[in-house]
């Protein structure tokens, strides 16, 4: 029988066994036979990313006895792939960080906080509050229902700040924030808040979110990056400081990091919310057609979590004036404003989709054109992290074919509508592009309720 890493020893059966130490570290590269195993065995960055991968798979096969089976049978097709890389230090690569970063999920699924009865009536008030407020405004029924169950009360944020006419870093304050009572100032200083930050940008909210009577703290950290990302974590009033509740507590609850936004590529928000006697974030993640709502109970690691989807029909339109973002306005001539709207009725803006990969082309190919220009004809273009494409289509102007695309910003809404544009693009050798700005309006036409993982965050 083929070789194969350690940590299926216990699962798999194997032609030989691994002595215990050999087993922590990593496979035996003394047993190694195959192209693939010899690569990992020679890369010290495979060959860590094995035992990271065998520590994950044993924990995840400790945490759910009751699935070792299927686990099993998971990861024997998973072997299989890998070792199609054959000496494929890349490939290899892939493979692994792919698999590594799926079982940590599920064991982190596994291993956090389970829904309790409360948990799922107080999803079910969520959907009664978001239908209740669909006659009056259909558009924003959602915002609506997470306003009016908002946690006001009780409430006191201050942020780290900047000597006067200083461009340093931010640093917490240095002396006691309005709102902040002594003994509460006395477990900050006590807490050893270095929270890393670009910038210095932290925020803090104090709230009580066990109901303990005792405010705990709510800390928004701007990471920045290619994403502008900003994490939100929870630490527990513990005695006379604040803890990160990843420290854990005698019942095993743990999660600091509740969610991160993504603030360039992504439409995502939290609202802090009261229901049925407990707070919950309201973790939204924004996407063209829905809304996920995910219900977080702050102080407990992130498991299976109750879940409302909202989902919307959008009305699009082309607005005849268009306004520029210099403050100009273009009015559209009938004969291109009849074609765009034209086009734009012409596809299916129910969903997202991927970019047009369709076999025939969306403009006719004039005769002539060189192979390599072909490809111009079939669709807009590749796509982006930062906006949704609901779809590729060939837009008339009179005799002329131009290649179109609707795209928006993962359904971003507000007092304007949806945020949405209409490219256009000539396939031919100058490429010349214009943008044309949407009307996008939205009615919700559904809710649902799940019980699952925190997926597709859009960061």
């Amino acid at each position: 029988m083929s070789f194969r890493s350690h940590w299926l020893t216990a699962a798999l059966p194997l032609a030989f066994a691994f002595p215990g130490a050999a087993a922590a570290a990593g496979m035996d590269c003394g047993q190694a036979r195959t192209p693939t195993e010899k690569t990992i065995c020679a890369d010290p960055g495979l060959y860590a990313l094995d035992a990271e991968l065998g520590t994950a798979y044993g924990k995840l096969r400790a945490a759910q006895p009751q699935q070792a089976d299927a686990l099993r049978q998971t990861q024997r097709g998973w072997l299989k792939q890998r070792d199609l890389c054959r000496a494929d230090a890349a490939c290899l690569r892939a493979r692994y960080e792919a698999r590594v970063g799926a079982l940590q999920g599920q064991l982190a699924r596994a291993q956090g906080y389970q829904p309790d009865e409360t948990d799922r009536l107080a999803l079910a008030d969520l959907r009664q509050a978001v239908d209740a407020a669909r006659p009056n405004d259909p558009a924003f029924a959602l915002e609506k229902a997470l306003e009016t169950l908002s946690v006001k009360a009780g409430t006191t944020a201050f942020s780290n700040v900047r000597d006067k006419d200083s461009d340093d870093v931010a640093h917490f304050p240095a002396a006691r924030p309005d709102g902040v009572t002594d003994d509460e100032w006395r477990a900050l200083l006590a807490s050893g808040l270095e929270i890393e930050a670009e910038g210095g940008n932290v925020g803090y909210t104090l709230m009580d979110l066990d109901g303990d009577g005792r405010r705990d703290l709510v800390i928004d950290a701007y990471v920045g990056g290619t994403g502008l990302f900003s994490d939100v974590s929870a630490w527990r009033r513990d005695g006379a400081r604040f803890v990160p509740s990843d420290v854990g507590d005698a019942n095993g609850d743990a999660g600091s990091s509740l969610y991160t936004i993504n603030g360039r590529g992504a439409n995502q928000e939290g609202t802090w919310i009261r229901l049925r006697d407990r707070v919950y974030v309201a973790y939204r993640v924004g996407a063209y057609g829905q809304d996920r709502v995910y219900l977080m109970r702050p102080l407990h690691r992130i498991g299976d979590v109750p879940t409302l989807t909202v989902r919307y029909r959008y009305g699009m339109s082309v607005p005849k004036q268009q306004k520029h973002e210099n403050g100009t306005t273009r009015t559209l001539d009938d004969t291109l404003h009849a074609a765009l709207t034209r086009a734009l009725t012409g596809i299916d803006t129910s969903q997202v989709r991927e970019a047009y990969s369709g076999e025939e082309p969306l403009c006719p190919i004039p005769d002539g054109v060189s192979r390599d220009d072909r490809d111009s004809y079939y669709s807009f273009g590749a796509g982006h992290y930062s906006y949704e494409i609901v779809g590729d289509m060939a837009v008339y102007v009179g005799q002329r074919c131009y290649i179109g695309r609707v795209v928006d910003w993962f359904g971003s809404y507000g007092k304007d509508g949806l945020a949405a544009q209409l490219w256009i693009r000539d396939p031919g050798p100058d490429g010349k592009e214009e943008t044309f700005n949407l009307t996008g309006t939205r009615n919700v036409i559904k809710t649902d309720m799940s019980i699952g993982p925190v997926a597709g965050d859009n960061g």
